[in-house]
């Protein structure tokens, strides 16, 4: 999988930190809508995306015309609620919608749309095409199956009843190629995560990575590339954990793989 650099906006303030490359104001001025999909489409949506995919002079901003294309898809992340081991908790849970938009010269974007009280509003944009990519994969690997992700080692699933299959190499490298049970990634997921869940003292503490980081949360350490704005309140603490939890990472791919 390719490194991915987030690009504008942020989803809670304990998140607020250089990534992108948009003014702070860019992503707070951005429409609320009915659907996701009209958010993503909306005229100001478009113009900043266009600053998006400008941002490093690959493409001028005149020339990027960008377009959003087909409908949004639910993005599911692992739930503190499964980890736990509550009685009858999914796997995952949807924390955001995501749209594609695809750029003049082919480069994509991934479009975060969260429920505000005004309605749907784009929050984050992120390089590639991962949320849409794997959704559709896990339609093809096991139809019917509910496709996530665990940020905190950037790895996609799909699950299905009691079987668990991976979608990318991190996945692998936690589950092995042919998957695992859903109770077996159940157990490995509590020894990974099991003491980071919300009351926990490592929450408390706010190290950056765990469930429910606290306002003033320390995060791992990275070079700033520009600025982002807190726009979604609402997001949830997991929708911040993966935002928080996996940027190192995805830095570190990134420089590997240049």
């Amino acid at each position: 999988m390719n490194g991915r650099a987030i690009g504008a906006g942020l989803l809670t303030t304990a998140a607020l930190v250089a990534l992108g490359a948009l003014p702070a104001t860019a992503a707070e001025s951005l429409p609320a809508a009915s659907t996701p999909e009209q958010a993503a489409s909306a005229p100001q949506t478009l113009d900043t995306l266009s600053r998006f995919f400008a941002r490093d002079g690959a493409l001028a901003r005149s020339a990027a015309a960008p377009r959003v294309e087909g409908g949004s898809v639910p993005v599911r992340i692992l739930s503190p609620d499964f980890v736990a081991g509550k009685a009858g908790a999914p796997v995952a849970r949807v924390e955001f919608r995501a749209s594609l938009a695809v750029a003049a010269d082919g480069r994509k974007a991934s479009l975060w749309t969260v429920k505000q009280p005004g309605g749907w509003q784009v929050v984050n944009i992120a390089t590639g095409d991962d949320e849409i990519r794997y959704a559709e994969q896990g339609g093809r690997v096991l139809p019917g199956g509910l496709v996530f992700r665990e940020p905190q080692i950037d790895a996609w699933y799909v699950q299905k009843g009691a079987k668990v299959l991976p979608l990318d190499e991190d996945a692998v490298r936690a589950v092995g190629k042919n998957g695992t049970s859903l109770t077996a990634y159940r157990e490995r997921v509590a020894e990974a995560y099991g003491d980071k869940l919300p009351g926990s003292t490592y929450a408390k503490k706010g190290t950056a990575g765990g469930y429910a980081p606290q306002a003033d949360a320390p995060l791992p350490h990275e070079e700033p590339a520009g600025t982002v704005a807190s726009t979604a309140a609402g997001a949830g603490a997991v929708l911040a954990l993966a935002l928080i939890g996996t940027r190192a990472i995805r830095r570190r791919r990134a420089a590997r793989e240049s």
